[in-house]
């Protein structure tokens, strides 16, 4: 089965998420490995985020790739709290397609987060380059 067919499932399973939400969590996930430089560690754990930089990641992510609609654009998927994203990696872990430390848990994103903020109060549109 492939990974956005077992991601349907998943999703279909659970009824709260829709199946971009978890393919932009995966997305994400790459994309944070990289914000925050593991992409070159040598061991899996050392490639390990945490929940905090895992939505860090997802909201730097969102700003990149939906601008100031980043917030309806989640909305949409069923995220209204960084806590929902908790519960996407936590259905994924379960069904295998991401790997937890004993120590990961769902309340590791029960963050403060006013999506309005980040997404439009505190958005800067990128400057182009001219050249």
């Amino acid at each position: 089965m492939s990974f956005e067919q077992r991601v349907r499932e998943i999703a279909r399973e659970d009824g709260r998420f829709t199946p971009d939400a978890f393919i932009f969590l995966h997305e994400a996930l790459g994309y944070t490995v990289r914000l925050f430089n593991k992409e070159e560690a040598e061991l899996e754990e050392e490639r390990h985020v945490t929940g905090r930089e895992l939505y860090q990641g997802l909201e730097a992510l969102a700003k990149s790739q939906f601008g100031p609609l980043a917030a309806n654009v989640w909305a949409t998927w069923g995220i209204k709290e960084p806590l929902d994203w908790g519960h996407v990696v936590f259905l994924l872990v379960e069904g295998q397609i991401l790997r937890s430390r004993p120590e990961d848990t769902v309340e590791d994103f029960r963050l403060e987060a006013d999506f309005e903020k980040a997404f439009v109060t505190d958005y800067e549109v990128p400057e182009i380059d001219g050249d």
